[in-house]
């Protein structure tokens, strides 16, 4: 990321509150020389990502957790350029012996890291103390599931669907949302000759138009062959993905996208739908209080749905933030009281959190209601991994890079199946 521009990766910290950013800031703290931290038993260190805007609202609730439980926390924030910094940073730090007891990490290939180099601990144990499992949403659980252990405690879960203007489509004579793939593109084309731009998604860093194909992926290739892909048990090289690109190239050629949607940073893009220029956009629940409430709109004159696959079953794109515990830790049960307490509906609320995986934490109906319906509808739905944090950087900037070459019809929907086939054969998965 350069500048003020938003990355894929700082997005993935875009995750709760009002004000929804990544977080990343210089840490201290003591630790022991064996890359745990402090062994002092009322002693303990929180490392995140929370924005400076939020930062205080979790501080305000460790407080209290040290005020009930004669405990002393540091917490430690690194805001700034999110996914793309802070596991580096947290890595850094355990392994020169200055890591927290307790950090904050996504799941799926950025938090596995930690899970696959023991340097989190299994929470399997406190799981079954505190009945975490039947307090939390399952899918959830399961994405922070990693190296054959529960490495984490999901915090956060968030689900990727297409918002949109009601005025938009009452113009065009939508009646409703599509529930068919080709309903959909029935649905692009009333738009576009309405004289608005169906779907607002730009393509500068690659995740934001990776919405549209993964989605695209999912309908032509199924749940089941979805996740084989993700994990390379099945082949790239194959024609439910070379339908998917092709069908991903159709959406620019029938000006279903922006004009040199490739090039749009996404940070413009996304909220155009609230603007008029484009008539819905796909992006999480963090929209309604980011770009319609922050624009003095009516969350009532806008809407969401679930992107209709045809298949059974009905899945979005999701991703998954949680939190570990140290290894080496020498206060695991005080850090496991620490997230305990964090996950609590009470201090969920307190923190704003409006994509809550915890049960009875859904967000405010009357404040944030397009949000409440979809934790109600689409939210309680099983969901695939989001695509960037399927893949380790690596994979994710060459896929990325593909992306941008069909767009630019550099390189057809058949190559570009055998070419994602190569990056993801070349995955260590050691």
């Amino acid at each position: 990321m350069t500048g003020n521009h938003l990355s894929r990766r700082t997005f993935l910290g875009l995750t709760g509150g009002t004000a929804l950013a990544a977080g990343l800031a210089a840490c201290t703290g003591s630790s022991t020389s064996d890359g745990g931290s402090s062994s002092s038993s009322n002693e303990l260190r929180l490392f995140t990502y929370e924005d400076n805007s939020t930062i205080g609202l979790l501080k305000d609730q460790i407080k209290k957790f040290d005020q009930q439980n004669g405990t002393t926390t540091t917490v430690d924030s690194l805001p700034g350029s999110g996914a793309a910094v802070y596991p580096d940073k947290l890595r850094t730090e355990l392994l020169g012996g200055k890591g927290p007891d307790v950090w904050r990490i996504w799941g799926g290939q950025i938090g596995a890291p930690f899970a696959k180099a023991k340097q989190a601990a299994d929470l399997a144990p406190y799981y079954e103390k505190y009945g975490w499992a039947s307090k939390l949403n399952s899918a959830a659980i399961e994405g922070m599931t990693l190296s054959g252990m529960k490495a984490g405690l999901p915090f956060i879960s968030l689900g990727i669907g297409a918002w949109y203007s009601k005025a938009a489509f009452q113009k065009a004579g939508i009646s409703g949302p599509p529930t068919t793939y080709a309903q959909l593109e029935e649905v692009n084309a009333k738009l576009l000759a309405s004289g608005i731009i169906p779907c607002g998604l730009g393509g500068k860093y690659g995740w934001d138009v990776m919405r549209l194909f993964e989605y695209l992926l999912e309908t032509a290739a199924g749940p089941q062959l979805h996740d084989k892909l993700l994990t390379g048990e099945e082949t790239w090289d194959r024609p439910e993905v070379v339908t998917a690109f092709t069908n991903f190239k159709k959406w620019q050629d029938q000006k279903w996208l922006p004009d040199g949607a490739v090039g749009l940073d996404p940070a413009d893009v996304e909220p155009q739908y609230v603007q008029g220029k484009t008539a819905y956009t796909i992006t999480g629940p963090w929209t309604e209080a980011q770009a319609i409430q922050s624009a003095q709109k009516k969350s009532d004159d806008f809407g969401v749905f679930q992107l209709p696959t045809g298949k059974t079953p009905a899945r979005h794109s999701g991703f998954v933030e949680g939190y570990m515990i140290n290894a080496k830790s020498g206060n695991k049960d005080k850090a496991a009281a620490l997230l305990d307490f964090l996950i609590q509906p009470d201090t969920v609320k307190a923190l704003k959190v409006t994509a809550s995986t915890v049960l009875g934490a859904e967000p405010d109906k009357a404040t944030l209601p397009l949000s409440y319906e979809w934790s109600q509808g689409p939210g309680k739905q099983p969901f695939y991994t989001i695509q960037d944090q399927a893949f380790p950087k690596q994979q994710a900037d060459q896929y990325f890079a593909i992306q941008s070459d069909v767009l630019q019809g550099t390189t057809g929907p058949a190559e570009a199946a055998r070419k994602m086939q190569d990056v993801v054969k070349a995955w260590d998965k050691k």
